[in-house]
C-alpha cells in the first residue's frame, strides 16, 4: 500500500494550547497516527499570549525546520516549516489584517520551495486565516493534489458583523476571493450546523461536517473535588464561576464583570476569568474601577492542570456577543461537556448552537449580551440541582465529540 503524503498549512498550531492552533496540532497528529507522512507549514506559537512564545523567540524571525515525534508516533515524525510572522502587540483590525498577511507571504515563498522537493497527495488548509485557501488552490493547481479546505471561523463574515473592516468594497473582495477558494476545493468542512448552512449558501456544494473534538480519557469528570478548589488558592466551600478561553473582543465579557458587581453580596461566590488575550487589560482597568472583590484573573493554564481545571468549576461561562453566534462555534464548549460541567451558553434562540444546547440538554442557553437574562441563570444555578445536565453533557461528547469517532467519520471522505 502507497504511503499517502499531506501538506497541511494553517497560521495557528502546535504548541498552542488554546483555540486552532490547539485543533490543528492535534488533527495533524491523527492523520500521522494513521500513516500519513505529514509536513506542516506553520508560523511560530503567539496565540493567545499575542507574542512569540519561547523558546522559539529567538529564531522567529526567519524560516526553521524542525520534526515532532509522539508516543503514538515514533517512527513517522511530522515535518514542520515555521515562517516568521508580524505579531502584533495591539491586535486590532488592521494589525490582524497585516499577521494575516504577512504569513500568506512568507509561506506562500515556503510552499514555492517545497515545490522542487516533494509531492504531496494532499493539500490540507485551515480558515483563519482564509486565504491561506489560495496557497492550496495554487498547489492543486500546479500538482493535482486533492486539495482541502476546512472552515475553524468565517473569519471575513465576523470581521463584518463585529465592525471590525467598515469597508463593504473590501468586504465584497473578500468574499469574491473567499468563494473562488470554495470552487476550488475538493473538500470544504466546517464546524457546527449554522456554520455550514452560510457557507453552502455562498457556493452551492456540500459542506462537510467536522466538528471541533474532544480527547475524552483526557478530560474527564473527577468524583473527588474537595481537594481541586485549594488548588487555585480557593477555599473549599468557595462556589466558583468560571470563564475559561480566549479574551477577545467578540466575547462580551464585560457581563462577566457585572454579574460579579450583582452577586457580591454573597460570600463564598467567586468569579474566576482565566485565560490570555487583548482584551485582558481592559477587563482588569474595568474590575478595579468597579472595585470588584470577587473577581480573580487567572493566566491561561498548562495542558496538564486543565482537567482539574474545568472539575473545580461549579459553572461554566460559555460566551459570545450576539453578532458572532453561528459564525463562530465555542472550542472551549466541548471540554466543558465532556467533563460533565455545568455550562451557561450565550446563543441566539434559532441558531445551532442553541438548538444544540436545548434539544440534548447539556447547559443552559441565555440571550447574548443581556445582562439580565445572565444574572437570571446564576441565580438559578446557585440554587437549583442540575445533575441531569451534567450526565448528559458527558454522555453527549462520549457519543458525539470523541476525537476517535469524529476523526474516523472525516478520513471516510478524503479516501
Amino acid at each position: 500500500m502507497q504511503v499517502k503524503r499531506m501538506l497541511f498549512i494553517g497560521g495557528n498550531y502546535y504548541p498552542e494550547l488554546t483555540g486552532v492552533g490547539k485543533y490543528n496540532g492535534e488533527m495533524v497528529d491523527m492523520f500521522a497516527n494513521i500513516g500519513y507522512h505529514c509536513t506542516v507549514i506553520t508560523s511560530y506559537p503567539y496565540y493567545p499570549y499575542w507574542k512569540i512564545q519561547e523558546p522559539y523567540t529567538k529564531h522567529s524571525r526567519w524560516y526553521k525546520k524542525e520534526f515532532k515525534f509522539s508516543p503514538a508516533n515514533l517512527t513517522n515524525p511530522i515535518e514542520i516549516y515555521r515562517c516568521p510572522q508580524f505579531v502584533p502587540n495591539n491586535p486590532n483590525s488592521k494589525a490582524r489584517i497585516i499577521l494575516d498577511l504577512s504569513f500568506f507571504c512568507f509561506s506562500f515563498f515556503k510552499l514555492l520551495q517545497l515545490l522542487f522537493r516533494k509531492r504531496y497527495d494532499s493539500v490540507f488548509t485551515v480558515a483563519p486565516s482564509f486565504q491561506i485557501g489560495l496557497l492550496g488552490t495554487l498547489y492543486k493547481k500546479l500538482t493535482g493534489a486533492k486539495f482541502i479546505y476546512h472552515i475553524q471561523d468565517l473569519q471575513i463574515d465576523a470581521a463584518y458583523e463585529l465592525k471590525m473592516i467598515k469597508s463593504k468594497f473590501l468586504i465584497k473582495l473578500l468574499l469574491r476571493i473567499e468563494r473562488f477558494i470554495l470552487k476550488k476545493a475538493d473538500i470544504v468542512s466546517s464546524i457546527s450546523d449554522g456554520m455550514i448552512k452560510k457557507i453552502s449558501d455562498k457556493c452551492k456544494r456540500e459542506i462537510i461536517f467536522f466538528p471541533n473534538w474532544v480527547d475524552v480519557n483526557s478530560f474527564y469528570p473527577l468524583k473527588d473535588k474537595t481537594y481541586l478548589k485549594s488548588e487555585f488558592n480557593l477555599c473549599p466551600n468557595d462556589k466558583v464561576i468560571l470563564y475559561s478561553g480566549a479574551i477577545g473582543e467578540k466575547q462580551g465579557l464585560e457581563n462577566v464583570l457585572h454579574a460579579a458587581k450583582a452577586f457580591g453580596h454573597i460570600a463564598n461566590l467567586k468569579f474566576i476569568i482565566c485565560g490570555s488575550g487583548p482584551y485582558k487589560d481592559k477587563l482588569n482597568k474595568l474590575a478595579v474601577d468597579m472595585k470588584l472583590k470577587n473577581l480573580i484573573f487567572l493566566p491561561t493554564q498548562p495542558a496538564e492542570k486543565l482537567n482539574h481545571l474545568l472539575n473545580m468549576a461549579d459553572v461554566h461561562l460559555v460566551l459570545q456577543k450576539a453578532s458572532a453566534n453561528d459564525l463562530v462555534m465555542p472550542s472551549k464548549l466541548t471540554t466543558i461537556l465532556s467533563v460533565g460541567g455545568l455550562a451557561i451558553v450565550s446563543a441566539n434562540p434559532g441558531s445551532h448552537l442553541h438548538h444544540l444546547i436545548s434539544a440534548n440538554q447539556v447547559g443552559i442557553a441565555i440571550s447574548p449580551e443581556n445582562k439580565n437574562s445572565l444574572f437570571h441563570a446564576i441565580e438559578n444555578v446557585l440554587k437549583n440541582n442540575f445533575e441531569n445536565i451534567k450526565r448528559n453533557a458527558r454522555e453527549y461528547a462520549e457519543e458525539f465529540l470523541s476525537s476517535e469517532n469524529v476523526f474516523s467519520k472525516y478520513i471516510s471522505y478524503m479516501q
